[in-house]
């Protein structure tokens, strides 16, 4: 835990910050680092929103590769595997891997396999370069105020240059080992239960607008009873405000909840609970829904009429989405 009004860094020798990746949450987070003192630099592959934030206070960058050179922390939000590779090893001078200084430290806050985080401190390793395991939860909000939970690990020299910037972006910091792999095993955890939790929710939901029930009425009851849950509380504000904006979208708990289901598989363990929220995911993905708000694999349920956009009492629920 810190302080949430995150004093600036007192040394001379704290550390120049990059983030690259300024969707809602790298974007968040970014302010957050800013507000703590640091000399922040970003890299987005939609200049307007880096230069937004250099007219803020920071410094925006052509490419991953240029600001890597001009950093010891690297902080990487972008979505997924694919991502990461691109940032890191773009051919030229556009990737960051090659242009990281030795003893710098590449922060991956990406949700992504625990193998691929092991395989990828032994590529940064041969570079001389740390890399921190460590995916985020949180939401937006709470990235911009820097109040994230952080599930980290890595070596301590990672943590030894890292600890700063991660203490500037979180409301708590759990080292879960001395090795990448750890802090992206208990990701996948969590995002189980985040992709279950919204499905049932949906159904829920769907279940009580089908028997008549009100659904301002069904939400005040389940939220202060037995069967509530933080994602029932939180997404189905979403459904009654009928407002379907990706604060995290439906394709994101394809690709998340395919990582789960992919992480069991070679371990033979059975996971029926995500295997049937998976497939809700992707109907409403194959459906047309993949970039509405995760709340959107309601839409799923035949025969039902759903609130529309005239609940605007409900929408300030959705300031505390957890990033997938």
């Amino acid at each position: 835990m810190h302080d949430q009004d995150h004093p600036a860094p007192t040394t001379p020798e704290a550390p120049r910050v990059g983030v690259v990746g300024l969707g809602a949450m790298g974007l968040g987070m970014a302010r957050s680092l800013r507000a703590a003192g640091f000399h922040v630099g970003v890299h987005d592959l939609r200049a307007e929103v880096a230069e937004e934030f250099a007219r803020e206070g920071g410094a925006a960058y052509a490419s991953a590769g240029d600001l890597a050179a001009d950093v010891d922390v690297l902080v990487g939000v972008v979505v997924n595997s694919a991502q990461v590779e691109s940032v890191l090893f773009a051919e030229g001078d556009g990737g960051a891997a090659h242009r990281l200084r030795p003893g710098s430290v590449y922060v991956m806050c990406s949700t992504v396999d625990a193998s691929f985080a092991a395989q990828l401190e032994r590529r940064l390793g041969e570079l001389g370069v740390h890399c921190l395991d460590a995916p985020i939860s949180g939401g937006a909000a709470r990235a911009a105020t820097g109040e994230l939970t952080m599930m980290t690990s890595g070596s301590p020299a990672a943590y030894a240059l890292a600890d700063p910037v991660l203490e500037a972006m979180s409301a708590t910091v759990y080292r879960l080992g001395d090795s990448a792999g750890l802090g992206s095993k208990v990701k996948i955890v969590n995002q189980l239960l985040a992709g279950v939790h919204i499905a049932a929710a949906a159904e829920a939901m769907a279940l009580g607008i089908k028997a008549g029930v009100p659904a301002d009425s069904l939400y005040e009851v389940i939220t202060h009873s037995a069967g509530n849950s933080w994602m029932f509380e939180n997404r189905m504000a979403h459904v009654l405000a009928g407002d379907y904006t990706p604060l995290s979208a439906v394709d994101i708990f394809v690709k998340d909840l395919g990582l789960v289901l992919d992480s069991a598989r070679p371990e033979k363990f059975p996971l029926p609970l995500s295997a049937t929220a998976h497939q809700m995911f992707l109907q409403a993905s194959a459906s047309g829904l993949g970039g509405e708000d995760d709340s959107a694999v309601i839409k799923i349920f035949p025969g039902i009429e759903l609130p529309h956009a005239q609940n605007a009492q409900h929408t300030q629920h959705a300031q505390n989405d957890s990033e997938a």
